[in-house]
């Protein structure tokens, strides 16, 4: 029913309703913006009443789906928010894949509940249970990807990779670290398994875990395979720890006595480097896979790592992939034990912050290339040969002139390891590798300056080794780094790191190299490192010459930015498909790059979507590969930082 206006007023009163829905003659009618959802549930640090329940079903390796049942207590009257866990440590950003989350259904006292997602934070879930209704039943699926262009393949007809992140939700309003879970899974039957998890029953392939909490089992993750070995990495130590291997092939699992030693004495290493231990147990879940995704993730009691299946049985031409293992072991103590603040967030939703990660990762790829040749999984001069090939990387990374390491520690957020078209100019996650650098120029002037009595070994052993048997949590600030420098060896530590981490145009960060004995050149022929690097790549690395790099279809890579291949029009994405003439290879570019010095020029047919065109990139400086060569007369402190500890 339409109401009708009458009386003295009613004229104004169709005045004022016309000026609400018409702007005047000159004016701009504005949409008001929509009110936004009331934010969740803060966190509280209390303890969770009630113990959730999580099975999961993995036997569909053909359709490689994940089904999930859990039951979630309710506590108290009103509304529940469900979250999925997004904020992934170790990721450092909201990488968690939502998408593959389907087929969510809630029940209670046996009656199908309406759900509702939140519009602002998409991994939450809204839903009014009942009154006198005790729990929630939930199932859904995670569908995992079936092709390498839906995301990471975590499940193959041979191994699969539980990340317990993806497997369940959790209620809002509770710390993680207080809310109790108890977990289990079926597995494909004869499977065996590597968790750093205690089993409480497995029978007929149902694995059921002790209940931990749920920040715990989220930072406990599972490999399981067909082909499955385990072996002690330290007998009779005071807290086990494990390599536990899945493979697409028995053969694969195969390691020689002196294989298993190396891996033993990383370690011993990594002892006598931190001087404690912030675990119970520690597993290294290890896939020797071409099946399953790549990945190289910290937790700390474990690690998730994949290399090729020919680690082991192709050893003398896997060094490249030796320093997984003592980086994400590293992160054990730095980035799992001491964890800097804003890191630390106390939920899967809460947002992080990601300001020190030249610390947490960069310090931590320092001492995994460190601590892979003092155990002997890498040679000396593999060692000192891929130092070289970071070295370069940063002498000729031109992105530095306008792009500070400070802020490449939001890339995590921006770029989430999207593939970028101009890596050398957008840069990309330079944290992990300058920071190797500048850890290194650290390193050689603590040395320096103490006449070789402090090292940065001393700042791994006071700022990481402390607390022994502790596994909490102990934050730290950028202050906290300084205080601990300046214990060393007192100066201007906070100006120091500030003016290489913060400013952007700096001279490139090799002062560490030349402090440490040792200087970047560039050589014709390329060291055993360099080509067992392409190999493992399946590139050709041209960067130091025509700048670019090809992969095995012809595919330019990258283009360096401002190179001779960027300044002659190539870009990422063309296709190379003749040199000089000749259909190309490998062999046959590196010729022509050769001839060049003569030619001053070579010739490349190349093609970019269904266009063909002629490139003259002019060049005459022959191949360049990087390499170190050491300084006459200068103390050799980097030989003695590589040096294993006795």
């Amino acid at each position: 029913m339409k109401r009708r206006l009458e009386g003295p007023g009613a004229a104004l009163a169709l005045l004022l309703l016309a000026s609400s829905a018409f702007a005047a003659p000159g004016q701009r009618s504005e949409p008001q913006p929509e009110p936004l959802p009331p934010p969740l549930a803060a966190p509280r640090d209390e303890a969770f009443p009630g113990t959730l329940k999580l099975q999961v079903d993995a036997t569909d390796l053909e359709r490689r789906i994940f089904r999930v049942k859990q039951s979630i207590p309710i506590v108290g009257p009103g509304p529940v928010t469900l979250l999925y866990p997004r904020w992934l440590p170790g990721k450092h950003a909201p990488s968690a894949q939502v998408e593959h989350f389907t087929g969510l259904v809630i029940t209670a006292n046996g009656r199908k509940l309406a759900w509702r997602r939140d519009p602002v934070e998409i991994s939450a879930f809204h839903v009014d249970p009942p009154a006198g209704a005790r729990s929630l039943e939930v199932e859904f699926q995670f569908v995992s990807a079936n092709t390498t262009g839906q995301g990471r393949m975590v499940m193959t007809p041979a191994m699969m990779n539980v990340q317990w992140n993806s497997m369940a939700l959790y209620p809002a309003g509770w710390f993680t670290r207080r809310i109790p879970i108890e977990a289990s899974i079926r597995l494909p039957a004869g499977w065996s398994y590597g968790v750093a998890l205690d089993t409480a029953s497995n029978r007929d392939g149902l694995v059921t875990f002790k209940p931990v909490s749920f920040e715990t089992l989220v930072d406990s993750p599972m490999f399981a395979g067909r082909w499955y070995k385990r072996v002690d990495l330290d007998p009779g130590g005071r807290s086990p720890v494990f390599l536990s291997m899945v493979a697409d092939e028995p053969a694969s699992l195969e390691m020689t006595d002196e294989q298993l030693k190396i891996h033993r004495n990383l370690v011993v290493q990594a002892d006598r480097l931190y001087g404690a231990r912030h675990f119970d147990r520690y597993e290294f879940l290890l896939a020797l896979t071409d099946e399953m995704g790549g990945i190289g993730l910290e937790h700390h009691r474990s690690s998730e790592n994949a290399v090729s299946p020919s680690y082991f049985t192709g050893w003398d031409k896997s060094a490249p992939e030796r320093d997984l293992l003592p980086h994400e072991y590293t992160h054990s103590w730095n980035g799992k034990y001491r964890r800097p603040a804003d890191l630390w967030t106390p939920t899967f939703n809460t947002p992080m912050r990601d300001s020190l990660l030249w610390v947490y990762e960069g310090q931590t790829q320092y001492w995994g290339h460190v601590l892979a040749a003092r155990s002997g999984l890498v040679s000396r001069q593999d060692a000192l040969d891929s130092l070289a090939i970071t070295a370069a990387v940063y002498q000729n990374r031109i992105g530095r002139t306008w792009r500070s390491v400070a802020d490449t520690t939001n890339d995590p957020i921006i770029a989430q390891r999207r593939p970028l078209p101009w890596g050398s100019w957008q840069r990309s996650e330079d944290y992990y590798s300058e920071g190797q650098l500048v850890w290194l120029d650290v390193d050689t002037l603590l040395r320096e300056k103490s006449g070789g009595k402090v090292s940065l070994d001393d700042f791994a052993r006071s700022f990481f080794g402390m607390n022994d048997g502790d596994w909490g949590v102990l934050t730290y600030r950028f202050d906290d780094v300084v205080t601990a420098l300046n214990r060393l060896v007192p100066m201007d530590w906070s100006g120091f790191l500030r003016a290489r981490i913060e400013d952007a145009g700096t001279p490139p960060p090799l002062d560490g190299l030349a402090r440490g004995g040792w200087r970047l050149v560039y050589t014709e022929t390329a060291t055993s490192y360099f080509t067992a690097e392409e190999a493992d790549r399946r590139i050709t690395d041209l960067t130091y010459s025509l700048g670019l790099v090809i992969n095995r279809d012809g595919d330019l890579a990258n283009v360096l930015w401002n190179g001779p291949a960027f300044r002659a029009g190539l870009a990422t994405g063309n296709r190379l498909v003749a040199v000089n003439g000749r259909t190309w290879s490998a062999d046959i570019l590196k010729t022509a790059v050769i001839e060049a010095k003569s030619t001053g020029r070579v010739e490349l047919l190349v093609k970019s979507g269904d266009r063909f065109r002629t490139v003259s990139v002019p060049w005459t400086g022959g191949l360049r590969y990087p390499r170190l060569e050491r300084i006459p007369g200068a103390p050799d402190r980097l030989g003695d930082i590589l040096a294993p500890r006795q």
